[in-house]
């Protein structure tokens, strides 16, 4: 299923000391045609590890085992690991295209990890807001993206940072893909005056450069997004656009009539259904006469893409952006994804499906556990590595969320700022008629 180059950056001679300390047999296993130290290298290598692992009390061999394992560790240098490795993904379904994105997908070491770390940490921070919604430190509306985030990365990775993202309320993985900070996320999920929206967006509501939210009503953000195609094709701009969409949203009639607008006019937009099989607490069979949404353009080209895989989401985001930008106008994308948690916090999400279903998705299509592996097993990490970003991102989040519960609330007199962008000062009327508060932009 796999395939992976041969090519390392480094010798592999500490990978086999290790190996051979483990007790592995020389040239046989993953370590077969690495160099192997002498033979006193490797009785000291044992001997000491035989020391660590003989404490005389049961309390030290803790300490000793953590001991041997850094020393394995050690003796395993980033020199061991492949630079890149070459992997089989999914064929894309494809609608009035003669081709679609490839069946494989190289991968660098470097990106892997990169990958691993931004959706570790999109995972951590959904937990994280989820414990606390139910502190009642978050209130309000709160829709968690965890199970999701191979989207948001393979999208972000096939993209560039002068394009235009714009998405539904379910905007947390999004928001930070875009390039905003965990503890501004974090503190606007709190409602804080250091939130990346000075605490007044809340969940729905985040916005960065080339990043137009979060938007609370169904499907209002697509023809928004196709309007921001329009801007980048009036203004010649090699740019595009992608406008997303749950498959909740997918039977708007706003959505139809951008998909009419936007192929008239060739605009550079790829118009993507994140299916992740509910809308809200229905099933897409249930809520949908065809539940093909990736041919739901008819007159537009469209794929339907593995959003569990995110080098399977990647490559095909890199297809569709080149079709975009070559003038030849949107096209229509269905990633197949699923989310752990219930539609908001709200909703438990086990009224309308089993915890066996839940269950197995995690146990058999995790896309943070499916790219773990294949880093592993084609040697562009380690456990012990990807444990140690496991730890970091943990430590992250944890100072995002002191941070974003110790930060101050923004001042009542604050109300009416930001409604405007570089507009003088004016007045805003509150609840009744002699309430005003002044706004600045």
């Amino acid at each position: 299923m796999r395939r992976a180059r041969g090519r390392r950056t480094g010798g592999g001679r500490g990978r086999g000391a290790a190996a051979a300390a483990a007790g592995g047999e020389p040239g046989t296993g993953p370590t077969a045609g690495a160099a192997l130290p002498s033979l006193s290298m490797r009785k000291m290598l044992l001997a000491a590890l035989s020391r660590l692992l003989q404490g005389p009390a049961a309390a030290g061999r803790t300490g000793a085992v953590s001991e041997a394992s850094r020393v394995m560790v050690a003796s395993r240098n980033y020199g061991d690991f492949a630079s890149e490795a070459t992997f089989e993904i999914k064929q894309c379904d494809l609608h009035r295209l003669e081709e679609g994105p490839g069946t494989t997908a190289v991968m660098t070491r470097e990106e892997g990890l990169q990958y691993y770390k931004t959706m570790q940490t999109i995972r951590r921070m959904e937990l994280k807001a989820d414990q606390l919604y139910k502190q009642k430190i978050i209130r309000g509306f709160c829709h968690l993206y965890d199970g999701q985030e191979a989207c948001c990365v393979g999208i972000e990775a096939a993209i560039k940072p002068t394009d235009h993202v714009i998405t539904a309320y379910r905007a947390h993985g999004f928001t930070y893909t875009r390039g905003v900070p965990i503890r501004e996320i974090l503190a606007e999920l709190t409602g804080r005056k250091g939130g990346c929206a000075k605490g007044k967006g809340g969940s729905m509501h985040m916005y960065t450069k080339n990043f137009y939210g979060g938007n609370g009503i169904v499907g209002a953000q697509v023809p928004l997004g196709a309007g921001v195609a329009l801007a980048c094709k009036y203004f010649a701009k090699n740019e595009i656009c992608v406008a997303l969409y749950g498959d909740g949203a997918a039977n708007q009639g706003q959505i139809f009539e951008t998909y009419n607008m936007a192929a008239l006019w060739k605009l550079p937009c790829i118009f993507v259904c994140e299916n992740n099989r509910y809308g809200m607490g229905t099933s897409v069979e249930r809520a949908a006469a065809s539940t093909d949404y990736y041919k739901r353009g008819y007159f537009i080209p469209g794929l339907r893409v593995d959003g569990m895989d995110v080098l399977c989401v990647r490559e095909a985001v890199k297809f569709a952006a080149e079709y975009c930008r070559a003038g030849k106008g949107p096209l229509v994308m269905e990633l197949q994804t699923y989310r752990y948690h219930g539609h908001s916090m709200s909703d438990p999400g086990i009224s309308y499906r089993t915890r066996e279903e839940i269950q197995e998705v995690r146990s058999k299509s995790d896309p943070i556990t499916l790219l773990k592996d294949r880093m592993v097993n084609n040697n562009l990490a380690s456990v012990e590595e990807l444990k140690e970003i496991d730890v970091a991102v943990r430590k992250e989040i944890e100072e995002a969320a002191q941070f974003a519960t110790t930060d101050p609330e923004p001042p009542l007199e604050e109300l009416g700022h930001h409604i405007y962008f570089n507009e003088p000062p004016f007045e805003v009327r509150g609840p009744n008629q002699w309430i005003k508060y002044k706004s600045v932009s």
